[in-house]
């Protein structure tokens, strides 16, 4: 009788689940930690994978409410720093190195995914009726689609958690299944203490270190033109002028065809003063660098060079892939002109 009793109580534990948790406790208890936290600070690194090439950053990300956003992005390659900012005043992508910024009439980072803020990953999973909960003996994942409008590559992410909800790793994916973005936390303090004082524009220009603010007074010039290694079909370089400015070369890029565009590159260079440019579009995270994206064009600054891209004729997909195989490229000498 006793062993009957023994095995009907594992037979009711089976059929109910005990001891297995679903996926939406989970999703209460991040939203819970999520909703609770007045500010935090999260380290970690980013890497971004784009068929063999992989570029890696440093993350910190700060958050104070209600909407006030700060991530500071530094390339491991190649040290270029750079920072979102969002305040009561706007949207903003610092550079500190070139004492310039762009401030953008833009709803980051409610429009697109972000795997490095907190809130984001909650709407992700909010969004997804259909998310799903794995878990193994150290994580609970859970599963979910994603919002990236300029790269529909993007589909889906794995948000992992140790057992007690804390937010350990992030992974967004093609359709293939090919890991494209990786996000390692290091470190997440839910009560940091943040103050509206800890998000002021100019701060982050005049609190950089030495080696960041400082100002380059030469000017320069390309040695080679850089061409992209992704062209539209039909579409093809008709002409490349170089002109003589204050800063030194700029080299234009002209492609016609199927799809029109105009590439221009020149060295970058230091404002002597803070310099704010307006942008009517939204910050696009290319795989080295911060771009400012409007309406059909691309503003972006890679290997201290500065690229223009611009085109009607090219969807946002199409800027962001032709953008993408110029930071592939090292120097591409090509110098074919179609006639």
């Amino acid at each position: 009788m006793k062993k009957i009793s023994i095995l009907l109580v594992i037979l009711l534990m089976a059929t109910c689940g005990c001891g297995k948790v679903d996926v939406g406790k989970v999703k209460e208890d991040f939203e819970s930690k999520v909703t609770k936290t007045k500010s935090y600070q999260l380290n970690g690194t980013m890497e971004i994978i784009n068929n063999e090439d992989k570029f890696l950053y440093t993350v910190e990300a700060s958050f104070l409410k209600d909407d006030f956003y700060k991530v500071r992005l530094v390339n491991q390659t190649n040290n270029h720093e750079q920072i979102i900012l969002k305040n009561e005043e706007g949207v903003y992508v610092v550079t500190p190195k070139l004492n310039k910024s762009f401030k953008f009439q833009s709803e980051w980072p409610n429009n697109s995914s972000q795997s490095y803020l907190l809130a984001s990953l909650l709407q992700d999973i909010k969004n997804d009726s259909n998310s799903s909960l794995e878990e193994d003996d150290n994580n609970y994942i859970i599963k979910t689609s994603v919002n990236y409008p300029n790269n529909s590559e993007l589909v889906y992410e794995k948000i992992y958690f140790d057992k007690e909800v804390n937010l350990e790793k992030v992974e967004v994916y093609n359709n293939d299944d090919s890991l494209k973005i990786q996000v390692n936390i290091k470190s997440l303090d839910l009560k940091a203490g943040l103050e509206k004082e800890d998000f002021v524009l100019e701060d982050l220009v005049n609190n950089c270190d030495e080696e960041s603010c400082k100002i380059e007074e030469k000017t320069g010039s390309l040695e080679e033109a850089i061409y992209p290694l992704y062209i539209p079909s039909e579409t093809y370089l008709t002409s490349k002028d170089v002109l003589d400015t204050d800063k030194g070369e700029r080299v234009i890029l002209t492609y016609s065809g199927n799809k029109n565009f105009v590439l221009v590159e020149e060295i970058a260079s230091s404002s002597k003063d803070f310099e704010i440019i307006p942008v009517y579009g939204d910050p696009l995270l290319l795989n080295d660098s911060v771009a400012a994206l409007q309406s059909n064009s691309l503003y972006w600054t890679s290997n201290n060079v500065e690229y223009y891209l611009a085109g009607n004729d090219l969807s946002n997909e199409e800027l962001l892939s032709i953008a993408t195989s110029l930071t592939n490229a090292d120097i591409v000498t090509s110098s074919t002109i179609e006639k």
